[in-house]
């Protein structure tokens, strides 16, 4: 071959292999101008979103507070403590001579170990691996943190987190509630305004590092979070104190299986406190037994005995049928004309007495007579309007609406024993609803147990109570206290419920309850009633359950009833009693 033609193959075989790296890169110039062009944002972006971390930022929980503001349950800064193990291999520990002295997870084990409370050897174990997040402790103070964050350990990172506490312990247990471990309202108010407490979580989102760092200059954003509505309840915390130590020494005394005590504020149907024997303390709520964390003053129905006796009077008066002075023979056994026999607690003489003696004494047998003159189903509709056997609609779950049958549902016995308190069921919130009726001239308010909520600007919103309705007339709620202050008078059934210095309009109660034998060996004892009887301010409701031997409602409710009141009366800057009480005949020879 010519040395010309080897010249002309080299140079064809030589532009070949331009034509071929020419076609190459136009190949990859094309490809990176479409990544760039076209792919470049989008992967850019996914780029980005694999750097980015977002987490949540807690709404803190609203507040809980009494009617003075006292704090009942508030929300409290805590930290959870993580470690990313990819950089606490980066600790180093030097001397005073910065000679190095400690290295890595074993020199952080043995920082953090003291102050966590941990097994250093144990924790030195969590400390090495992989993970960029591995938990550490939950639920250290902020002192806690600050140590911890002192020590400057590479992957030391905390968890801002909130822990729900209660600083008076039982006080109000029963109607704050708790939460659970995600801090959702699991009983009281805690439910029933969970959404409220609750707030609205922010965000927090960064960029991080291959191995978990934020990256200073990445990009940040935050969303704050709106904390939760504040709940200012109706109750004083003082006065629910003492109500709560009260029943509790009730419940001690007579051996009572629970008792409960209620206190409103006459006019307005705020509920001043509500209290239960063996509270539960929200703190620690997993120690108390299911039934036992709630309130029995409000899910807990029971015959309401002789305070039941009230209705009847109040529908007698207010339809004329009688009057104070009205005088009946009384005697300790009675047949009715259907031939159902009833008798009177204690055995005694035929005796002549008024409506308010009939009252006074709390006989059966007199008040058969007096509520036979009345039409049942007027006497049914008294008792429904005085909110017996329906929910209150108090802000507390698991609320009782009691039982009151309809009278064409009663049997022959049954139509007599509603008119003294059996064959019915009450709360004991109901109950006291009723008294607080009569002392409001005869106009009954919805209770309520909180007075409204703030948000987090302090626009405060009140809770709606609609207007009270008159369930009798001004004129028969004057003459039925009246006659309820011959109770705690001497004679009465309750002298032991008398308020000093004040004047108190009260009615006792008892009813029999079924052992574990069967038998009617125990006893439920209540007193309800209103102070002072001339201008009422409170009424107060006290009930014992299953007392043993003979726990009536003078022995057992009325103390605490008298200690409850003169504290209550106290705390509101009651004065005393000016005026004695009227003067009413309790037998036809004194009228």
């Amino acid at each position: 071959m010519s040395a010309g033609a080897v010249r002309t193959r080299t140079h064809v075989r030589r532009q070949a292999a331009l034509v071929a790296v020419l076609t190459v890169l136009l190949v990859f110039s094309g490809r990176l101008v479409y990544v760039q062009a076209f792919q470049g944002p989008e992967l850019a972006e996914q780029a980005k979103d694999d750097r980015t971390r977002t987490s949540a930022i807690r709404a803190p929980r609203g507040d809980i507070l009494d009617a003075d503001g006292e704090v009942l349950a508030t929300s409290v800064e805590r930290f959870n403590i993580g470690v990313n193990q990819r950089l606490v291999k980066n600790y180093v520990v030097t001397n005073e001579d910065e000679e190095v002295v400690g290295r890595g997870a074993a020199a952080a084990a043995e920082a953090l170990a003291p102050l966590l409370g941990r097994d250093k050897a144990e924790l030195g174990a969590q400390l090495v691996g992989d993970s960029t997040f591995v938990y550490l402790a939950k639920g250290l103070t902020p002192e806690q943190w600050r140590e911890i964050d002192a020590l400057r350990i590479p992957g030391i990172e905390p968890e801002e987190t909130t822990e729900r506490i209660y600083p008076n312990g039982t006080t109000a247990g029963n109607v704050l509630g708790f939460v659970g471990a995600d801090g959702q309202g699991l009983a009281g108010l805690e439910l029933t305004y969970d959404d409220a407490l609750t707030g609205t979580d922010g965000s927090l989102t960064v960029e991080i590092g291959g191995t978990g760092q934020v990256i200073p200059t990445g990009h940040r954003e935050e969303v704050p979070a709106a904390p939760g509505r504040t709940v200012h309840t109706t109750i004083d915390r003082d006065l629910q104190y003492f109500a709560q130590r009260s029943i509790d020494e009730a419940v001690a005394t007579h051996g009572g299986a629970w008792g409960a005590v209620v206190v409103e504020e006459i006019g307005t149907g705020r509920i001043l406190a509500l209290a239960d024997s063996g509270t539960v303390d929200p703190n620690d709520f997993q120690s108390w037994d299911a039934q036992d964390r709630g309130s029995r003053a409000v899910q807990s129905p029971y015959e309401p005995g002789s305070t039941g006796k009230l209705p009847t009077f109040a529908i007698a008066l207010e339809q004329g049928l009688v009057t104070p002075d009205t005088v009946f023979t009384v005697p300790d056994t009675l047949t009715m004309p259907n031939g159902q026999t009833f008798r009177d607690n204690s055995p005694h003489a035929t005796e002549t007495l008024t409506t308010t003696g009939v009252l006074q004494m709390s006989s059966n047998t007199g008040t058969v007579q007096i509520g036979d003159l009345v039409d049942d189903r007027a006497r049914f509709e008294l008792l429904r309007a005085f909110g017996f056997g329906e929910r209150t609609g108090i802000e507390l779950p698991g609320e009782s609406a009691g039982v009151v049958r309809d009278p064409d549902t009663w049997d022959r016995r049954t139509r007599y024993t509603t008119m003294f308190g059996q064959g019915m069921s009450v709360t004991l919130l109901q109950n006291t609803s009723m008294v607080a009726t009569l002392g409001n001239d005869g106009v009954r308010m919805d209770p309520h147990v909180v007075d409204g909520t703030t948000d987090g600007d302090g626009v405060f919103a009140p809770t709606e109570v609609a207007d009270g309705e008159e369930v009798v007339s001004p004129a028969t709620a004057e003459t039925m206290l009246a006659m309820m202050e011959t109770v705690v008078a001497d004679g009465g059934t309750g002298p032991q419920g008398a308020v000093p210095g004040y004047r108190v309009a009260a009615k006792t109660g008892t009813a029999e309850i079924l052992d574990a034998a069967g038998g009617l060996s125990n006893r439920l004892g209540s007193f309800v009633g209103v102070a002072p009887a001339e201008d009422p301010r409170v009424a107060v409701g006290v009930v014992v359950y299953r007392g043993a031997g003979t726990s009536y409602g003078g022995t057992v409710a009325a103390p605490t009833f008298r200690e409850v009141t003169a504290f209550a009366l106290r705390e509101m800057g009651v004065a005393p009693s000016t005026e004695p009480p009227p003067t009413l005949a309790l037998t036809p020879e004194q009228g």
